[in-house]
């Protein structure tokens, strides 16, 4: 997963144009290769810590629902709705954090 700045995408942008046309001249400089790699490389490390918060996020939210489901089980007749309406919100939670991380992925 690469996640890039606005800035970088434009620089990137660019770039490759700058090299498109080199290329049609068949004389590609490979310092604008290299920056182009090194935005690559930027966006690629931000995107892997940005996945792995979205799987620690995944992480408590499956942990919440679990605590909310043994809490309705527990809770006296009288709580039992509001335990009910928790363990709903924790599933909400749980499918936000699911669609956020797939979308990361795809």
């Amino acid at each position: 997963m690469h996640s890039y700045t606005p800035a970088e995408k434009r620089e990137r942008s660019k770039l490759f144009r700058k090299g498109f046309r080199q290329a049609m001249a068949d004389c590609v400089d490979p310092r604008l290769e290299a920056k182009i790699e090194r935005i690559d490389q930027r966006a690629a490390e931000r995107g892997a810590q940005e996945l792995a918060a979205l799987y620690k996020v995944q992480a408590d939210a499956r942990q919440a629902l679990a605590n909310a489901k043994a809490a309705e089980r527990t809770a006296p007749r009288t709580d039992r709705p509001a335990a009910r309406q928790a363990r709903r919100q924790a599933e909400d939670a749980v499918r936000r954090a699911e669609r956020a991380v797939l979308r990361a992925e795809g």
